[in-house]
C-alpha cells in the first residue's frame, strides 16, 4: 500500500487502481468545484508516470461524499467496460459497515424499497413501485455488534442508488449515526458512520477474483466503540 503522490493506493497494475476515498471528498467533479478523488487519481498517475497530456481514468462507481472507503478506478477503456458489465450482472460486490441508531429487528434481513430522488434539493425519498422516477433498491444487512444503544451493521448492496443505505435505514427508524439529514432528531450528531469496507470483483484481464478491505477510522466515535478488527481482519 502506498500513499505517495496523493491518494492512498491499495492496489495498482496496468489495468486498475484501487484507492481509499476520504470522507467528505467528492468521488468525481461536481457543481461545487471542490477537490475530488477522480481528479486526484488522474494527477497521481500523471505525476508518477510522467505522462504528457490528458490521462485516462475510468470512473467505475461512486461513493456519496460523506462516505469513505474502497473504490476502484479503471486505467483503460477495456477495463472500465468489463467492470461496468460486472456491475450490471451482479458480480461486483460492495459491502459497507454502518453504525445504526438502535438495533433493527430482526438483526439480519433484506430491505426492499422504491426510491425517488429530488434533484433540486439532492434528497432521496421512499416512494412506491410505478411512481414516476422511482427506482428499485435492495440490500441485505446483518448486525455484527451492539454497544451504547448503537449497532455495528454489515450491509451488502444489490443496487447502487444515491443515498440508498441512509434512506432505507432511516425508513425503518434506525438511521445511520450522524445522519441528521435523513434521521432528523433521532440520529446522533457527528461524522456519518458509513464506510465502504469491502470491494470484490473479477480482474477484467487476468480473471482473478479480487477482494480489497479497509477498516473505518478506529480511533473515531462511534467506530471506537466496536471491535473492528474482528470484522475486517478476522482470525
Amino acid at each position: 500500500m502506498s500513499e505517495v503522490y496523493g491518494p492512498t493506493v491499495l492496489f495498482e497494475d496496468n489495468h486498475l487502481l484501487v484507492v481509499l476515498k476520504e470522507q467528505n471528498m467528492a468521488s468525481c467533479p461536481d457543481e461545487s468545484g471542490d477537490e475530488n478523488l477522480l481528479d486526484s487519481v488522474k494527477a497521481y498517475v500523471k505525476r508518477k508516470y510522467q505522462k504528457p497530456g490528458n490521462v485516462y481514468i475510468g470512473l467505475v462507481h461512486r461513493l456519496d461524499r460523506p462516505t469513505g472507503g474502497v473504490m476502484v478506478f479503471a486505467k483503460t477503456g477495456k477495463a472500465a467496460a468489463r467492470l461496468g458489465e460486472q456491475m450490471r450482472e451482479g458480480d461486483f460486490e460492495k459491502r459497507y459497515l454502518a453504525v445504526l441508531n438502535g438495533t433493527p429487528a430482526p438483526e439480519s434481513g433484506k430491505l426492499i424499497n422504491w426510491l425517488k430522488k429530488n434533484a433540486v434539493n439532492n434528497m432521496v425519498y421512499l416512494s412506491t413501485q410505478g411512481a414516476d422516477g422511482a427506482k428499485y433498491a435492495a440490500l441485505d444487512y446483518r448486525v455484527l455488534q451492539t454497544a451504547a444503544g448503537l449497532a455495528l451493521t454489515e450491509i451488502k448492496l444489490h443496487t447502487g442508488r444515491s443515498h440508498q443505505i441512509r434512506v432505507q435505514f432511516a425508513g425503518i427508524s434506525h438511521p445511520v449515526y450522524g445522519d441528521v439529514r435523513y434521521g432528523g432528531e433521532s440520529a446522533r450528531k457527528g461524522k456519518l458512520a458509513l464506510w465502504a469496507y469491502s470491494l470484490s470483483f473479477t480482474h477484467p484481464v487476468t480473471k482473478e477474483r479480487m477482494r480489497f478491505m479497509s477498516e473505518p477510522p478506529a480511533d473515531e466515535v462511534p467506530w471506537k466503540l466496536f471491535r473492528l478488527d474482528d470484522v475486517v481482519n478476522p482470525v
